[in-house]
């Protein structure tokens, strides 16, 4: 059986793992932006 010791740093390393899972897929959520937030400075297209 694993050490209390190796545990415990184990589950830290998951821990920090994991979170920087989530805050990196948080962060992917924002930086892709829409087609509409990307093209709205254009205004409206043009009929020709």
């Amino acid at each position: 059986m694993a050490s209390n010791t190796r545990k415990t740093w184990k589950r830290r390393v998951r821990k920090h793992t994991n979170m920087g899972k989530k805050r990196k897929a948080v962060e992917s959520k924002r930086s892709t932006p829409s087609a509409d937030a990307l093209f709205a400075e254009l205004g409206e297209p043009r009929k020709d």
